[in-house]
């Protein structure tokens, strides 16, 4: 399945690393927002998939801090 490769890859990366890859995607959700906004957004279900990647990301990063 393409998100548990998805996790599994980020459970490899480095705190350093997620927290840019977790930069990355909050600027690629608010490019989104802003074309959906302007209507020049063609794909609006990347929104959602951006933000459950967002959810991905941050749920790694606190598996990490506690472990």
């Amino acid at each position: 399945m393409k998100t548990s490769r998805f996790v599994e890859e980020l459970r490899t990366k480095s705190d350093a690393e997620l927290a840019k890859e977790l930069v990355a995607a909050k600027k690629e959700l608010f490019n989104l927002r802003f074309q959906n906004a302007t209507n020049q957004l063609d794909n609006t279900a990347r929104i959602k998939e951006v933000r459950k990647n967002i959810a991905r990301i941050q749920t790694v990063m606190t598996e990490k801090a506690k472990a």
